[in-house]
């Protein structure tokens, strides 16, 4: 069975000041990650920007992120598109690189129904059937919910192993978890719903917040599997202002603020994304600070 750990990092995208990637900042993050919590690097995602990303860009940090954390993490490319030939023509290309999994995000804008969302994902699987297939379910950004019914069908593809499921619905997840085999992986999208995924039979987390906290999470996740159900509902306590403020806009403007302020040069998110705000930037030190993370006066 193909296991992507229990935290996996929807990693951000550094930029230089000129807007190019900045591909050594890329890669200390990563090792980073991997050395705090990461199980799992999900590269050139949402967090990552990959609608301003161009194909030549995301093909390497795909590179550079996984030369940085062999043998010690593992790494999924994002690699989906609303153009199902697009999608497999660029997982077709991340696999020749030897990447771990592929996450494929819901068609968007175009909003086909399910046989359509069906046919799109069986026809990636198919076209690159040696590599597993993470489904992304986010119908905030897409337009479109991805059904647990259409999911179920899905999962009987021997190569689609787990879902991202980002829909903010733990009735949705539970119905998924009902009608699809042990062995198929659901993640929490969202990280102040990863603790109460567990319970409804979740695996883990693809987390925003793990660049900051990654061992926590990690923690978090053990305690629960371990049955200190107690314990594991502390961390969660402890953690929820900031898994909340990190998106009072829109991801990933408030982590890389973040990062800014614990000092990593990931620089400013690509337009049409925009600069925090002076609250948002006043928030996000507020609960760093909090949790000690900075030092603030």
């Amino acid at each position: 069975m193909v296991s992507f750990g229990r935290v996996m990092t929807a990693m951000v995208t550094p930029f230089c000041e000129d807007g190019s990637i900045n591909y050594p900042e890329a890669e200390r993050l990563a090792a980073h990650l991997a050395d705090n919590g990461s199980d799992t690097l999900v590269v050139c995602g949402t967090t990552g920007e990959s609608p301003t990303l161009t194909w030549d860009e995301e093909h390497e940090l795909f590179k550079v992120v996984q030369q940085a954390v062999a043998g010690k993490a593992k790494v999924i490319a994002g690699t989906g598109s609303n153009s199902t030939q697009e999608a497999i023509a660029a997982t077709q290309k991340a696999a020749k690189l030897g990447v771990d999994g592929s996450l494929q995000v819901v068609p968007y804008y175009n909003k086909p129904p399910q046989e359509g969302l069906y046919q799109h994902f069986l026809a990636i699987a198919s076209a690159c059937a040696d590599l597993p297939i993470v489904l992304y379910n986010i119908p905030g950004r897409t337009g479109q919910n991805l059904q647990p019914e259409t999911v179920a069908r899905l999962a009987s593809v021997p190569n689609i192993v787990a879902i991202k499921e980002a829909s903010g619905s733990l009735d949705q997840a539970s119905q998924i978890r009902q009608l699809t085999p042990k062995e198929f992986q659901i993640y929490s999208g969202d990280d102040s719903l990863t603790l109460p995924l567990l319970a409804v039979g979740g695996t883990g987390v693809v987390s925003v917040a793990s660049h900051l906290v990654g061992k926590q999470i990690q923690d978090m996740i053990q305690m629960f599997e371990a049955g200190r159900v107690q314990e594991a509902t502390e961390i969660h306590i402890k953690l929820f202002s900031l898994f909340k403020t990190l998106f009072i806009t829109t991801n990933p403007i408030p982590i890389k603020a973040a990062l800014k302020l614990l000092g990593w040069n990931v620089g400013l998110s690509r337009s049409p994304m925009c600069e925090p705000s002076p609250e948002v930037i006043e928030k996000v030190k507020g609960v760093l600070g909090e949790l000690g993370l900075i030092e603030t006066r």
